[in-house]
C-alpha cells in the first residue's frame, strides 16, 4: 500500500470493544480485500503499555490500519515508527471520538478545534514512517459545525500531507451526549462530505456514518472516493461475503458459513493454547451475527450464548451451534 493512492474502496471502521484481533480475523475470512482497522489505541499505551498485546495481529488481517489517539507530535512520531516496524499498512489518527475520557487526554473529536495541532501530528508521523497517514474526523463539534469550519480543518491538515480524510458525516456534541448517542442523534449530513470532495477533488475523501446497504455504498461511491462501514459490518458480517467480487474485482469464490465457522474453531483453539486466561467467549461474541436475518439465527445465537461463555467452554461449541443452525435451515 503506497503512501499516495492509498484509499481503500471499502473499509470497516475502528470500533472500540469490537474490532479486536478476533473480529478482524473473522471478517478477513469473509472478505480478503476490505481494509480493516484496529480499535483506537492511545499513543501513550503504545509507548508505555503491553505493546505485544495491544498491537498483535495475524498476517491474514492485511490490509490493516492502526488507529492511534493522541495529540503530541513526538509521541505520535514514535508510534508511527512502531506501527511500521510491526507491519501495519496504514496509520490513522482519531479526531472523531467524543468520549469524556478521550477529551481528558486532549485527543479525539475535540482536536477538530485545533487543526494546527493535528497538522503537526500528521507531519510528525509522516516524517517518521513511509506508511500512509490518514485522519478520521467528524463534520464538526458543538458550535464549530459549519461546513466552512470542516473545510478549514481539512485544508490545514491536508497541508501536512494527510493521505486520506475519513469523514463521519455527523457532528459530535462534546457535552450532553454519550458516545453512543453521538453515533445516532446528530443528523447525517452527507452533502457536506460530497461538497468537500467536489471542492477539494485532489484530496482522498472517505464517507462514514449510517451506511447499511450496498445500494447506499454504490450511491456514495459516485460522490466520494471510499466508504467506511461501522455497526452494519459488525452486526451483519455476512453482508460482506460478496464484497470482494462486487467491489475489488476478485475472481476467488466466496466462502461458505461452514468454512468460516470451522476456520474460527481452529483460530479459537490456537488462541486458547497461547493464552491461559483466554476464553471461547472472547472469540464467539463476535460471531453472534453470522446468521443475522436468516433462518436458524436464533438457534445459532442461543447455542453460543449457552455454550461459549463459561470458563470450561470448548471451541467445538461452534461446531455444535453450526449443526443445530443448519438443521433448522434445512427444515425451513
Amino acid at each position: 500500500m503506497s503512501r499516495r493512492g492509498s484509499t481503500a474502496l471499502i473499509s470497516v471502521a475502528p470500533m472500540m470493544e469490537r474490532t479486536d484481533r478476533h473480529y478482524r480475523y473473522f471478517l478477513r475470512l469473509i472478505s480478503r480485500h476490505t481494509l480493516l482497522y484496529t480499535e483506537m489505541v492511545p499513543a501513550r499505551a503504545v509507548l508505555r503499555g503491553d505493546r505485544t498485546r495491544l498491537l498483535r495481529f495475524d498476517p491474514s488481517e492485511h490490509p490493516l490500519a492502526l488507529q492511534i489517539g493522541g495529540d503530541d507530535p513526538i509521541e505520535l512520531a514514535e508510534c508511527a515508527r512502531i506501527a511500521q516496524d510491526h507491519g501495519f499498512d496504514e496509520l490513522n489518527l482519531n479526531v472523531g471520538c467524543p468520549s469524556s475520557r478521550v477529551q481528558t487526554g486532549n485527543f479525539g473529536a475535540c482536536l477538530m478545534a485545533q487543526p494546527d495541532r493535528v497538522a503537526r501530528g500528521v507531519e510528525a508521523m509522516r516524517s517518521a514512517c513511509t506508511l500512509p497517514v490518514t485522519v478520521k474526523h467528524r463534520i464538526g463539534i458543538d458550535d464549530l459545525d459549519r461546513y466552512e469550519d470542516m473545510r478549514h480543518f481539512v485544508d490545514v491538515v491536508a497541508g501536512a500531507g494527510c493521505d486520506r480524510f475519513s469523514v463521519h458525516a455527523r457532528k459530535a456534541w462534546l457535552q450532553g451526549l454519550s458516545p453512543k448517542q453521538n453515533r445516532t442523534v446528530p443528523p447525517l449530513r452527507y452533502d457536506d462530505v460530497y461538497r468537500l470532495k467536489a471542492e477539494r477533488p485532489s484530496l482522498s475523501v472517505e464517507l462514514n456514518g449510517g451506511v447499511t446497504s450496498w445500494t447506499g455504498v454504490r450511491a456514495h461511491l459516485g460522490r466520494v472516493d471510499a466508504v467506511m462501514i461501522g455497526r452494519w459490518a459488525y452486526d451483519q458480517p455476512w453482508s460482506f461475503v460478496h464484497v470482494d467480487q462486487a467491489f475489488f474485482d476478485s475472481a476467488a469464490a466466496p466462502p461458505t458459513r461452514a468454512e468460516v465457522v470451522r476456520a474460527m474453531i481452529v483460530h479459537t483453539r490456537r488462541y486458547l493454547d497461547e493464552n491461559p486466561l483466554g476464553r471461547v467467549g472472547h472469540v464467539a461474541r463476535h460471531l453472534m451475527g453470522l446468521f443475522a436475518g436468516e433462518p436458524g439465527a436464533r438457534v445459532w445465537r442461543r447455542h453460543l450464548s449457552q455454550g461459549a461463555f463459561h470458563s470450561g467452554a470448548d471451541p467445538q461449541v461452534l461446531e455444535r451451534a453450526l449443526a443445530a443452525c443448519e438443521a433448522v435451515r434445512s427444515a425451513s
